[in-house]
């Protein structure tokens, strides 16, 4: 069997930045322990397959299957991968539809060229208050001795948010390194699959900045995930009182995404991609 394999870096217009992703473009589906061992072997926070629905192909269809694996599990909603696939698709396969539906675990995701950037229509996850007792020794493991002004929890995507005290500044957020495994050990419920750093951004230039660790799906830090941002948007749109946002993750290859907020619990999350490597899995 042969699959043809993309890495594309999501949410940068520079190659080598950003978040990379595997897209491999599937013919029929496969056994999960296959999709499960091909994002093992990638070894990139996160693997999508694309498959095809009714018989079209990648060129011509307009809706397209899609699933997410890490190297460990297979994840129910991500971003940047998303961005690939669809950079995939409109970049590499020209496809000629004005916008691709992806049926996920998530429900229909839709994507869509505007110059050179991709936008995405993805759910609004609004994360609600976490009383922070009942996390202190995990927040602590996180970001040490720093001052905390909000923490907050999204059930539907299992995210702790940690917002960061205005008196910080991007620094104290660049600088933190939690141990994947100090995280590991004081989170073993199954609650969280992933912990969101953030904090307010600056006057000027970006609307806030964040962090996100998942060790507990493999991924020690993620370097820029448009599914935090699910979190993030709500939250901090409440916070800034604006709708349309300016975000940048501060992980070491840094990612910028445009967020708007729509009606109805929606999310566009807009972003530009690099496809930087093309080639065939033989299996």
């Amino acid at each position: 069997m042969e699959i043809p394999i993309f890495t594309v870096d999501a949410f940068t217009s520079v190659p080598f930045k950003g978040n990379p992703a595997a897209v491999c473009l599937i013919e029929n589906e496969l056994q999960d322990e296959l999709y499960q061992s091909i994002a093992a072997e990638m070894n990139l926070s996160d693997t999508a397959f694309i498959t095809r629905r009714n018989s079209m192909d990648f060129s011509s269809g307009a809706r397209f299957g899609l699933r997410w694996f890490s190297p460990q599990t297979e994840v129910p909603l991500c971003g940047h991968a998303t961005l690939a696939s669809a950079a995939v698709l409109f970049h590499i396969k020209n496809n000629v539809n004005p916008v691709v539906v992806f049926e996920t675990m998530s429900g229909e995701l839709y994507v869509r060229q505007h110059g050179e950037s991709l936008i995405m229509d993805f759910p609004l996850n609004k994360p609600k208050p976490q009383d922070q007792h009942e996390v202190k020794d995990l927040l602590r493991a996180a970001v040490g001795d720093l001052p905390i002004q909000d923490v907050c929890y999204s059930e539907t995507t299992k995210k702790l948010m940690v917002r960061l005290a205005d008196t910080c500044d991007r620094g104290k957020l660049v600088s933190l390194k939690p141990k994947a495994e100090v995280l590991l050990r004081h989170e073993t419920t199954g609650k969280i699959k992933s912990l969101i750093i953030t904090l307010k951004g600056a006057k000027t230039g970006h609307d806030f900045y964040s962090r996100v660790f998942a060790p507990w799906v493999g991924v020690p830090e993620d370097p820029v995930t448009g599914s935090a941002h699910t979190v993030l948007a709500g939250y901090w749109s409440e916070k800034l009182g604006k709708k349309n946002m300016l975000a940048y993750q501060c992980s070491s290859r840094g990612g910028e995404l445009k967020l708007e907020i729509r009606d109805g619990g929606r999310l566009n999350i807009i972003g530009r991609a690099q496809i930087i490597l093309q080639g065939t899995l033989k299996i």
